[in-house]
């Protein structure tokens, strides 16, 4: 018999460090290989890790609710003699541990430039000099491989984070870390930002924490809750949030998505109202640069591809995956997207890519039945737009004799946050009137 090491794997090169969210088996267990044995959640994407041989769970080293680095040893599989690998070698295909360098934060995604990670490199990189305050140390590379966000929450801010003392793992700087440096006042002597500066005291909760009662159950939020959480703050606080909403109808949207749906779903696609919705969003995107932009400090990034972010509610949290170049695909191809996503985030099965890059974000609390909603900027994007259910509603409409009357319409609601900061109301509204015409006029080719 031997014994093969299961590692914290690598969920993409900005990925640290992961959380063991949930072990799917237990010691003694049997397992086959590429069975699920657990899940993490990451910064970027929750998933199911498969066995990377067949054997039996022999050892469990990291609890559920435990956050390692990547490449840590979490488990044990006791397998026939002649295993891939014994104890204490990684697993052939994990690899090597990468200083990750500053990319995009998760679907919000951050393109500001940041300080430089350390490369990857076999053995342990020689020091170097940062900031001109001699070598860097162990400390303060770990220091710099905080996740994305936290270091664009720095750039954004102009702070140097190997000057904020962090709480996490190893030092690590965090989310509250960063926060409270920045929110935290400093005396007119005090130096100035990226110099040494007394710790700081992490962010408090905006009002007292709640006292559970008798018979209350209480739950600890998800990794992913969290990180909502501390995002949608965040939004809140750097954007000047603003809403317009539009009343769009439906009927001619309706009439071709009855003719074609039975020839999407031979193809084995799902032909939605949302799919209609994003082909209008991505096509006047390009017409509109400045609702497909994102703010890096005191400028505007335009950007060149057109990644639609569709919110996927899960009974977890919210995740929102991307669907690439969407300007570029059918509405064939947009529906298979969506439908393809989603299933996969319900599944726990996107990989981190999946969740990054995005330009603009779509959510739908139209399925739930609200009539629309008023959703918060997905960071760093500068808007957001919000689908309201699509119902019949009586309407007044011109009759062939030119005589007005009342007529049953469907008809739902488009609401849109944009970042005020950047986007000015005339240019939202003439976006959004034009989105409300692609859909009131969609066109038969495009089907």
């Amino acid at each position: 018999m031997a014994r093969i090491d299961v590692i914290m794997p690598q969920m993409g090169e900005s990925i640290a460090e992961g959380t063991l969210a949930k072990w799917l088996k237990k010691v003694g267990d049997e397992v086959k290989r590429d069975e699920p044995m657990f899940e993490i959640s990451t910064d970027k994407v929750d998933a199911e890790i498969p066995a990377p041989s067949a054997g039996v769970l022999a050892e469990i080293l990291v609890q559920q609710g435990e956050t390692v680095a990547v490449n840590t040893v979490v488990a044990r599989l006791e397998t026939e003699k002649g295993a891939v690998s014994s104890v204490g070698a990684p697993a052939p295909a994990a690899p090597a541990p990468v200083v990750p360098p500053p990319t995009p934060a998760p679907a919000p995604v951050a393109s500001v430039p940041v300080p430089s990670a350390p490369s990857r490199a076999p053995v342990a990189p020689a020091p170097v000099s940062v900031a001109g305050n001699g070598p860097e140390t162990a400390e303060d590379r770990l220091r710099r491989r905080s996740t994305p966000l936290v270091r664009k929450i720095a750039a954004e801010h102009g702070i140097d984070i190997a000057a904020v003392p962090g709480s996490g793992h190893a030092g690590r700087v965090t989310k509250n870390d960063i926060l409270g440096f920045i929110e935290t006042p400093r005396p007119a002597s005090a130096p100035a930002r990226g110099a040494e500066a007394a710790p700081r005291r992490p962010v408090e909760a905006a009002s007292p924490a709640a006292e559970a009662w008798p018979g209350d159950r209480v739950e600890p939020w998800s990794r992913i809750r969290k990180l909502t959480a501390d995002h949608m703050i965040m939004s809140r606080r750097v954007s000047a949030h603003v809403q317009t909403l539009f009343e769009v109808d439906y009927t001619r949207v309706s009439q071709i998505r009855a003719q074609r749906k039975r020839e999407f779903a031979e193809r084995g696609v799902n032909l939605t109202y949302l799919a209609f919705i994003a082909k209008a969003i991505a096509e006047n995107l390009r017409k509109h640069p400045g609702l497909n932009a994102a703010v890096s400090a005191d400028a505007t990034i335009y950007r060149r591809e057109i990644n639609l972010g569709i919110a996927v509610a899960l009974d977890w949290g919210l995740i929102v995956p991307v669907v690439k170049h969407a300007d570029e695909l059918s509405l064939m191809g947009l529906a298979r997207a969506i439908n393809d996503l989603g299933e996969r985030a319900r599944g726990k099965k996107l990989n981190p890519d999946e969740v990054q890059r995005g330009t603009f974000t779509i959510t739908n609390p139209g399925v739930f039945g609200s009539y629309a909603g008023l959703p918060i900027i997905n960071q760093p994007q500068v808007a957001i737009l919000g689908v309201g259910t699509i119902e019949k509603r009586p309407a007044v409409v011109t009759l062939s004799d030119g005589t007005d009357g009342i007529a049953p319409r469907l008809k739902g609601m488009l609401t849109m946050s944009f970042d005020h900061r950047v986007v000015d109301g005339a240019d939202a509204d003439r976006f959004l009137a034009d989105v409300k015409r692609s859909l009131e006029s969609f066109p038969e080719d495009q089907a």
